[in-house]
């Protein structure tokens, strides 16, 4: 084979459904990776050359397409997969085929798979730091409202379950909506909420309702100085559709927010302006991607092949200088260690980051060792380990 011979991977983003915004700001991400490799010379001086198939936000299209790109394509890693649904459908192609798959979205933790690789948030990384946040700053009774299916529900049980730890805590309301509710099934909710009086929301709907549910308490006359939404995937991108004004003091806990101010961050903006334009936005599903598209890329670096039996180990303790800070798989569990933040939407359509860690905190997906972090609260000087 020789040098100048592509090495193909596969992506996996829907350009409609449900959650092609957020799909689409993946693809952003891993495009960006793969320029900004190929650009370097590529891995060996072999570039990356991209198969993208598009499963519309269906899950079982999901399965039918990582058959496709393993079996017609010869590829032997896929980048894809928003929902847990759509993960789980994937799942067991890998695994059958002894294929890698990296999903770059947070989720709602307690699984593992040999055959997958998880660079998003998990809940010992995002939801334990949004609860003692809020729980500290707001109170512990809470209102969640949630889409329907597996993500939410597991979600809402790990938010229940740090809660109940307090001796104010309790759950007043529990709601759940379709992926594809309208506008108006998120009014009556809202009335529920405005008699409850809870202290704060937790929000676990996603894709293309959450601007309903930030129009529907805006337009409901609640505040967010008193009574926050507080979510782990509402980002930037969902802000730019439903307007900075509706989401302005609302609160979202991440490893990655675009005000960060890294180097790498920068540098990394730079270059998605100049691939993209100025006037999209990136997010926690653009940083996970790109991240892990260069991760794969190192990783490939190393052992000179992109087929699981050299690769796996390769990329089991790699590191990589991310926009966020420099992250690292875990060896044992696949997922990866990140930095949680937390930060209040302001009226720009970006986050003001409120605190942040700054040192890396180890995936935890089974929540057996509650670290918070190492909080810098209400910044001004940051210290971030190992950036370049």
């Amino acid at each position: 084979m020789g040098l100048s011979t592509p090495i193909n991977i596969g992506l996996l983003y829907s350009s409609s459904g449900v959650t092609a915004l957020l799909e689409q700001s993946q693809l952003r991400g891993a495009l960006q990776a793969i320029d900004e490799i190929n650009q370097a010379g590529g891995i060996h001086g072999r570039p990356l050359q991209a198969i993208h198939l598009d499963p519309l936000s269906d899950n079982a299209r999901f399965r039918t397409l990582a058959e496709q790109l393993i079996v017609e394509h010869q590829v032997n890693v896929i980048f894809g997969g928003y929902t847990s649904s759509s993960r789980k459908a994937m799942s067991p192609v890998v695994e059958k085929y002894q294929r890698l798959l990296f999903y770059s979205q947070l989720y709602e933790g307690f699984e593992f798979s040999e055959n997958i690789f998880y660079g998003g948030a998990a809940p010992n990384q995002n939801c334990l730091q949004l609860e003692d946040y809020l729980s500290s700053h707001f109170g512990a009774r809470v209102f969640m409202i949630g889409s329907r299916y597996i993500y939410p529900y597991e979600c809402n049980r790990n938010m229940q379950e740090l809660l109940l730890q307090r001796d104010d805590g309790a759950v007043i309301g529990e709601r759940y909506l379709d992926l594809n509710a309208s506008y108006d099934a998120f009014l009556p909710i809202m009335e529920e909420v405005r008699k409850k009086q809870p202290d704060f929301i937790f929000s676990t709907v996603i894709g293309q309702t959450v601007p309903y549910l930030y129009r529907a308490y805006y337009e409901a006359g609640l505040d967010p100085e008193k009574m926050p939404i507080g979510s782990l995937n509402t980002s930037e991108t969902e802000i730019a559709v439903m307007g900075a004004d509706m989401a302005a003091g609302h609160i979202t806990s991440s490893p990655y927010f675009q005000s960060i101010a890294t180097p790498a961050n920068q540098m990394a903006l730079t270059t998605f302006r100049q691939m993209f334009g100025s006037t999209l936005t990136t997010d926690m599903n653009w940083e996970a991607t790109y991240s892990q598209v260069h991760l794969f890329a190192n990783a490939m670096g190393a052992c000179g092949s992109d087929a699981l039996p050299k690769l796996l180990p390769a990329l089991c303790g790699s590191e990589f200088n991310a926009p966020q800070g420099r992250i690292c798989i875990d060896p044992l569990n696949h997922h990866t260690g990140l930095y949680p933040r937390i930060g209040k939407a302001n009226p720009t359509g970006q986050f003001t980051i409120l605190r942040e860690s700054r040192r890396i905190v180890p995936p935890d997906p089974y929540m057996t060792n509650q670290v918070q972090g190492d909080w810098v609260t209400k910044l001004s000087k940051v210290e971030y380990p190992h950036a370049p």
